[in-house]
């Protein structure tokens, strides 16, 4: 039986997934936190016509003709205007920010004015208005963020000036992330024979905070079913339970056998992708079941690709369906295989925009340290041709550029 595409795994892992319900949370909590609702304007900005400058509102023909002589009649300050008008032969001093007062069309700034006695006198002409109309930033009621949008300091610093104290975010979606194997200890440990440490949990949590989920860490199951039934058990309230190892053939993969005893409904377990042919993906009920590969790289690119998308429609995040970006080749590529190929890529921007990308010296899927230096994953479809320097490839940005 052939194997299923990415695509198709794709689309299977994210179909019926909806946004989760929204919530409200401080505008001082809501940083990386996705937008529920479109978010409209409380206020007019700036609410009064404002100076840009530090100088003198005056009457523009008062100073079409120079040297021009005003009679000084008071100052307009930031939080504390001008109460009075501007009428004929007369000047206002005004700071940046500060209510332009009535009668008044135009700032001189104050390195073309002289004020001396009561006296101001403009000597050089104005070539800008230097007023910040009113509402030209924004109006009230105007919709200037919407629902799907992460909130990053532009976006929070934008709700802050419209005046929201308080945002409406979707709920965070959990995830329960299980570690297998008798083999698999935790960081700091003393190793024993034939152990090695679990690094895959750190970069799959690590990796879920910053798509926006909350990971929970249910631990490491040994290799018997009741380990693993006992342990997934205490995630259940988790929207996508992650478990690592145990998918592939062989008697000591349980994840998927021991999980139909909860009564998971197994969609596939293989797809043709390289590195993470064994994908299992099911259901327990409402929750979703991603079952990665053991190995390091395997895990963390199979979860950029799958558990990524999957907690970017829990969210709503606007664009989330965006096709990859493309990079510029630093070298040639031999042809593909029968399974499509995420490779480690580092990359660079040249002066001309172009962003070119160079495959990590070895793909093996176990070696952490090369995926540490890789900064994206260049992606070749099956069976694809050789590629020559200088051609284009899709790839998947690891770290958010």
């Amino acid at each position: 039986m052939a194997l299923l595409t990415v695509a198709e795994a794709l689309a299977r892992v994210t179909h019926g997934i909806s946004p989760l319900d929204g919530e409200r949370v401080a505008l001082d909590a809501a940083s990386g936190r996705v937008l529920a609702d479109d978010l409209a304007a409380r206020l007019t900005q700036p609410p009064f016509d404002a100076s840009a400058m530090d100088g003198y509102a005056v009457r523009a023909e008062d100073v079409a003709a120079l040297p021009a002589t005003l009679r000084l009649i008071g100052g307009s300050l930031a939080g504390a205007g001008f109460g009075g008008s501007v009428g004929r032969g007369e000047a206002v001093r005004i700071f940046t920010g500060a209510p332009v007062p009535q009668g008044a069309d135009t700032i001189v700034i104050q390195e073309n004015a002289e004020e001396a006695h009561g006296v101001v006198t403009v000597r050089e002409a104005t070539t800008d208005r230097h007023i910040r109309p009113r509402g030209q930033d924004f109006t009230e009621g105007e919709k200037l963020l919407i629902a799907g949008a992460r909130l990053g300091p532009r976006q929070l610093m934008l709700a802050a000036a419209m005046n929201h104290a308080e945002l409406p975010v979707r709920r965070k979606p959990k995830v329960a992330i299980l570690a297998t194997g008798d083999e698999v200890i935790p960081p700091g440990s003393e190793l024993g024979k034939d152990q090695i440490v679990s690094s895959v949990p750190y970069g799959l949590a690590a990796l879920t905070e910053k798509a926006g989920g909350e990971a929970m860490s249910l631990g490491i199951a040994k290799d018997d079913p009741e380990s693993l039934v006992t342990l997934a058990r205490s995630g259940s309230a988790a929207d996508i339970l992650l478990t690592i190892g145990g998918a592939s053939v062989g008697e000591r993969d349980l994840v998927a056998s021991a999980l139909k005893s909860e009564g998971l409904e197994l969609d596939f377990w293989k797809i043709a992708m390289r590195p993470g042919k064994p994908l299992l993906f099911g259901r327990l009920g409402s929750q979703r079941v991603l079952g990665l590969p053991g190995n390091p790289v395997s895990a963390l690119v199979c979860a950029h690709v799958f558990l990524v998308p999957m907690l970017e429609r829990m969210l709503g995040v606007a664009g989330a369906a965006r096709p990859y970006p493309e990079a510029v080749l630093g070298e040639a590529l031999e042809p593909n295989g029968p399974r499509e190929h995420y490779m480690g890529g580092i990359s660079e921007w040249r002066e001309d925009g172009q962003r070119v990308v160079l495959p990590l010296p070895s793909q093996d899927s176990s070696l952490v340290a090369g995926l540490a230096r890789a900064d994206c994953l260049i992606v070749r479809a099956a069976y694809a041709p050789p590629l020559a320097h200088g051609k284009r490839v899709r790839i998947v940005p690891l770290d958010g550029d």
